[in-house]
């Protein structure tokens, strides 16, 4: 009776070593799932907050037509400014990835800097009300770019901050999940365009 008796408190031991294995197999398990949904939902954040910022970028390439036809009137001999827009509006129409529509976009902005540099040559133009109009729909459409990349580039700094940490590292290298870009001014930016009198 005495080895049966140490057989069975030898299976319970074993048996409770082997349900604390599975325990920690299902942890991890868990874990790993859990990492790995979490990822998901950052990178489908990231995707719908550029998609807010490409709604704002289309309203903007929407109305520069119409401002540029306005200024045509009056300065028709700015040709080279004009051409840079039309240039600028193309690439970004082109653009197909998020580095290209960040650079195409901060050529729209470029161009449309100088278009307002020539403006500010051209009183008249500055008092035509359908102008005015465009430049304030436009102003509003530029307010709410800044508020959409501001939104994206948190989105992209949670979502890169979560790729980079350890453990989910490993989560994000074995999917084939990495950083993100982050929707970055043009250079020189920071300097005003200069108006000329």
């Amino acid at each position: 009776m005495g080895g049966r008796g140490v057989f069975a408190i030898t299976m319970k031991k074993g048996t409770i070593v082997l349900l604390v294995i599975i325990g920690i197999l299902v942890l991890v398990g868990i874990s790993f799932v859990g990492g790995y949904n979490n990822l998901v939902t950052l990178n489908e954040s990231v995707d719908a907050q550029w998609g807010q910022v490409e709604n704002q970028l289309q309203a903007r390439y929407d109305k520069i037509p119409n401002i540029v036809a306005t200024v045509q009137g009056y300065a028709s001999h700015e040709k080279e400014v004009f051409q840079s827009i039309a240039d600028a509006r193309s690439r970004l129409a082109g653009a197909t990835t998020v580095d290209e529509q960040v650079a195409a976009s901060n050529q729209v902005e470029s161009a449309l800097a100088r278009l307002l540099v020539v403006v500010e040559n051209y009183p008249n133009l500055k008092a035509d009300a359908q102008f005015n109009q465009l430049i304030y729909e436009l102003s509003g459409t530029e307010n709410r770019i800044a508020t959409e990349r501001m939104r994206y580039n948190q989105a992209v700094q949670d979502y890169n901050s979560r790729v980079k940490r350890f453990p989910t590292v490993l989560l994000a290298n074995m999917f084939g999940y990495g950083p993100r870009t982050y929707f970055e001014a043009a250079a020189g930016a920071e300097v005003a365009p200069q108006v000329q009198f």
